[in-house]
């Protein structure tokens, strides 16, 4: 008997996939809850497993677009087994475990993380078409670090034969939303951009101070996105208009920061939301950033933890970068974009001294935030960074607060 295995419905906004990749071919025999292969959506990536036990028949091809409903694959399940196929054994009570033999070959060193490239690194792979297989890492368990891939590209570029080849890959669903979306936004929206500057020296200071203790206490870094996100936070409360978008002729306000988070994943950029990140400590934030990355990585991120979202924070300061203007998540009405932290000569009680400084860069949608709220926002987030007590004291004047004002 042919059990017919459609493609199910993995989100009301969803008409069709694209497959991935085939973890079974034509003829091999699988058995039930077994993973057949992966689906790719305009969101997020998904597993389609066996329903029964039984010969496989794919029905599409790898980088194959189909409707949701369609047939992708059936199953003989009248198939026997072949012979020799491992067989499911029982549980047993215990486990005797022996010792093993001279003939036995030496453990090897390596793990999940031989070979796999970290963020940065599998960037600066893909962009450059270099395979990972081909690149040897140095870091942490053989992982590849951005030093590698810097290594390999200038390798590629040195390189004597000085190859014109050409390759051409089909975008993936996720890259042809992303494309449609950032044009959608150009185009539809009055975007404009505003920038300031922030001191990083207290904030650094501070984390210098309390990292160790931080670590031990809450099992997590203490980083940047934590302190970034409590102040965007708190000038989010102080200009809802930045936390608000367009829905046809009316506005919609929020009381709650959910805030989405850019992360660069292997197969295009994702952004993936902090609930009610207002009401969250540092910890709760750093725990949950560490999350979602992980899960952003390794395609494993849900629908819902993609959905939604009132404002963007991306960070292009983690591959270099010194400005930008970033585009708007829609249908959000802003983000913020963090830099890198670069020593600059600066002005501080008529001395010119050298401080750690970061650019900030607020894009927002002019048709719904002013002048005097975007640049009040950056303001606020700058004057929050550079006092970290603003943070501590959910953006009130800790004089004011000691003094009952």
């Amino acid at each position: 008997m042919a059990l017919e295995i459609k493609v199910p419905s993995v989100g009301e906004s969803i008409s069709e996939v694209t497959i991935a990749r085939w973890n079974k071919k034509e003829g091999d025999y699988v058995e039930m809850d077994e993973l057949l292969c992966e689906l790719e959506s305009d969101k997020a990536t998904f597993e389609l497993n066996a329903e029964a036990a039984g010969v496989l028949s794919p029905k599409a091809a790898e980088g194959d677009t189909i409707k949701v409903g369609d047939l992708i694959a059936t199953i003989d399940t009248s198939a026997a087994k072949p012979a020799g196929a491992p067989k499911a054994e029982a549980p047993k009570a215990e486990v005797k475990v022996e010792a093993p033999k001279a003939e036995s070959k030496p453990a090897t060193t390596e793990s999940y993380a031989t070979g796999t490239p970290s963020p940065a690194a599998g960037k600066i792979l893909a962009e450059k078409g270099i395979d990972p297989k081909e690149v040897k890492g140095t870091g942490v368990a053989g992982r590849i670090t951005k030093g590698d891939a810097l290594a390999a590209e200038l390798k590629m570029t040195t390189n004597d034969t000085k190859s014109r080849n050409e390759r051409t890959e089909k975008m993936t669903s996720l890259r042809k939303t992303v494309s449609k979306r950032l044009v959608a936004v150009k185009n539809e929206t009055a975007m404009l951009t505003t920038f300031n500057e922030v001191d990083m020296k207290p904030i650094m200071d501070l984390r210098n101070q309390f990292k160790n203790q931080f670590k031990e206490a809450h099992g997590v870094n203490l980083g940047f996105m934590s302190f970034f996100t409590k102040a965007v936070t708190i000038a989010l409360q102080q200009y809802p208009a930045v936390n608000a978008y367009i829905n046809g002729e009316e506005i919609i306000y929020h009381d709650y920061c959910d805030i989405s988070i850019a992360v660069s994943a292997p197969k295009g950029l994702v952004v993936p939301v902090i609930r009610n990140a207002e009401s969250m400590s540092l910890a709760d934030i750093e725990r949950e950033v560490v999350k979602l990355a992980t899960k952003a990585r390794e395609n494993k991120l849900s629908l819902d933890e993609m959905s939604g979202g009132t404002f963007t924070i991306t960070n292009g300061g983690v591959f270099g970068s010194m400005m930008s203007t970033p585009i708007i998540n829609a249908p959000q009405s802003a983000i913020l974009g963090m830099h890198n932290i670069v020593e600059r000569p600066v002005v501080k009680d008529g001395q010119i001294v050298a401080r750690p400084m970061m650019y900030l860069a607020l894009s927002y949608d002019h048709r719904i935030i002013d002048g005097r709220e975007s640049v009040g926002f950056l303001v606020k987030v700058k004057q929050c960074l550079e006092n970290p007590t603003l943070l501590l004291t959910a953006g009130n004047d800790p004089q004011k607060m000691i003094l009952g004002l």
